[in-house]
């Protein structure tokens, strides 16, 4: 049975190009960054869960709910083929119990933080828009995009930022956490339009200000479908210590 079960819906990602030296202290062990036609991202990504169950579970009071987080890409070369996955930096949530669970079971960094978002249709367009607050207010992003749906383009900057399907925690520095995580490939909308109000260094520490004045390279809105996460497994170093 999968650990947890849901729907994310309406993701949101603003994707910024880093220097792999920003990145390189968060890598967790037995992975290295993966990059697109050599260049290194970020991406800032809202979505919201939706029917989610825990270990088949409906738990009351945490079905539906928002998630806001920052994340980068690695890759792992195990059995002679790449798994292309993901590290957070941290995930803002607005339920405690969810930060308790992950970051107790996966060692992830999640925040609980009074989280708001909206999704307003017209007959010509959709506006997407996730909320969170923080000691200085409010901060956002907001996404507004044609209606039609349309398939990711093969090798596109787009299919790589949402085909990436495991994640990496770090334990310490000869431990991680490897989770699979399993959906069909998404569909994307076209962006007409965004606006980012977020205090990077606030959110993520002083390694990320530099996104406080910089523009993503690229934003878009994928349309999301139902997902598993999987039960983890522990990467360990081989042992240094002479026989």
């Amino acid at each position: 049975m999968s650990f947890l079960t849901a729907e994310w819906r309406k993701l949101a990602f603003a994707n910024y190009e880093v220097d792999p030296a920003v990145l390189k202290p968060y890598l967790p062990y037995g992975t290295e960054l993966d990059l697109w036609q050599g260049h290194c991202y970020a991406s800032l990504i809202g979505f919201m869960f939706k029917n989610t169950r825990l270990l088949g579970i409906k738990v009351p009071f945490h079905i539906n709910f928002e998630e806001v987080n920052l994340r980068f890409y690695v890759r792992r070369f195990e059995d002679g083929a790449w798994k292309r996955g993901v590290v957070f930096v941290k995930e803002i949530v607005p339920l405690p119990a969810l930060t308790f669970v992950a970051n107790t079971l996966y060692n992830e960094k999640y925040e609980t933080r009074p989280m708001r978002h909206r999704w307003d249709e017209t007959d010509t367009d959709l506006t997407v828009e996730y909320r969170w607050k923080i000691k200085s207010g409010w901060q956002s992003f907001r996404v507004t995009t044609g209606r039609e749906l349309t398939e990711m383009i093969p090798g596109s900057e787009t299919e790589f930022i949402t085909e990436h399907y495991w994640g990496y925690a770090e334990v310490n520095p000869s431990l991680t956490n490897e989770y699979q995580v399993t959906h069909p490939k998404w569909k994307k909308y076209e962006v007409l339009d965004y606006k980012i109000k977020a205090d990077f260094a606030e959110l993520y520490g002083n390694d990320f200000v530099f996104l406080n004045h910089q523009q993503p390279r690229s934003v878009m809105l994928a349309e999301g479908s139902a997902i598993t996460i999987e039960s983890k497994r522990v990467l360990r170093a081989p042992s240094l210590t002479a026989n």
